[in-house]
């Protein structure tokens, strides 16, 4: 098979022909992928912001969608021929390691999901059967952006009618959430980027009010509007100074913000201590709170009924061969969320 593989970190991903496939081992499914997405978990694994990589040479890639080409022994939630979609949080199933492949004589390794390839080793426990009803490619974004950023919203949060909330950070993961806080029709929805484009598409979104945080104070600005804070904020933007702004954006008396986001490793945010005594509550999100079992039939169900357009989120596509071009665009924020297309001539709706 063709594949990007990882070979050093701060490179370019290299693309290699000829992949050797490992026989399926207890647990595990051989997925030929025909989409897959792009998000800052990648590209800060590229640019090598987790910190040590002690799995070079690895795969990537943990959002897509693909056509199940066999299964190893225990597998019965998924059979030959199921489109399904492939993600990072864990689901039903069996918990099986990651693919160990082979080129030219060196090892090669995955995780229990990767999408960068033509063909994924997948463990049962990576992957859905997908509804019918959703376009494969916005299906992609049911394996990360929309279970966790709405998963934020209708997992987490779950905000009370009328309430006040602000989405810092306008990628796949915060235009989910903010799509989702419709669901709730805030009285304010206030969103917050560095990128204008992006701002004037979460207004059409449904945004009530909009700030370029390189262009204005947003917390004092959103203090001002709200006279004093918003009752829930979400942070989205990878950065620890967009968390320290959420945080300080929610109101005394029970604001809460919650965040998604992976700043580099080794960095730190700096909160007031006495705020937290004033009321207001701060906590990390993993993966939206989202079992992807339960909640991808529903997202799929939602978008269905036209509450939430997700098809919103995709930028651009791009063939395997230019995912260092998707990779580039996104960490200039020219994009909120790449579509690599590797089988497209397998997708019957497109």
């Amino acid at each position: 098979m063709k594949a990007a593989v990882l070979f050093e970190t701060s490179k370019p991903l290299q693309i290699l022909e000829g992949i050797e496939i490992p026989k399926l081992q207890y647990g595990q499914v051989l997925v030929r992928i025909i989409y897959s997405g792009v998000c800052h978990s990648q590209l800060m694994e590229v640019q090598g912001g987790r910190g040590e990589d002690k799995y070079l040479p690895h795969l990537l890639g943990h959002e897509g969608v693909g056509i199940v080409e066999a299964t190893g022994e225990g597998i019965s939630k998924v059979n030959v021929g199921d489109t399904v979609v492939l993600g990072w949080i864990k689901g039903q199933g069996l918990d099986a390691p990651g693919g160990t492949y082979q080129y030219q004589g060196q090892k090669i390794n995955s995780g229990g999901v990767t999408t960068f390839s033509e063909l994924s080793v997948v463990a049962e426990n990576r992957l859905v059967k997908l509804p019918q009803g959703m376009p494969l490619k916005v299906a992609v974004l049911l394996g990360c952006a929309l279970p966790t950023g709405a998963g934020l919203v209708l997992n987490e949060l779950r905000p009370e009618w009328n309430c006040t909330m602000a989405v810092f950070g306008l990628g796949g993961i915060g235009l989910s959430a903010l799509i989702a806080t419709q669901l709730f029709s805030p009285s304010l929805l206030i969103a917050v980027d560095v990128e204008d484009e992006k701002l004037a598409l979460a207004k059409e979104l449904g945004a009530t009010h909009v700030f370029n945080s390189n262009k204005c104070n947003v917390v004092e600005e959103i203090a001002k509007i709200t006279q004093g804070g918003v009752d829930y904020s979400i942070e989205a933007g990878g950065v620890t100074k967009t968390i320290e702004q959420a945080f300080a954006s929610v109101k005394d008396g029970g604001g809460q913000c919650i965040f998604a986001s992976h700043p580099a490793d080794g960095e730190t945010i700096k909160l007031e201590p006495h705020a937290f005594h004033r009321g207001k509550s701060i906590r990390g999100s993993w993966g939206g709170g989202a079992q992807p079992d339960r909640d991808i039939p529903k997202l799929v169900e939602l978008y269905q009924e036209k509450q939430l357009p997700f098809e919103r989120l995709l930028s651009q596509e791009y063939s395997l061969d230019n995912i260092n071009q998707a990779l580039d665009d996104l960490a200039q924020r020219k994009i909120v969320r790449a579509v690599i297309a590797i089988h497209p001539e397998l997708d019957k709706q497109g």
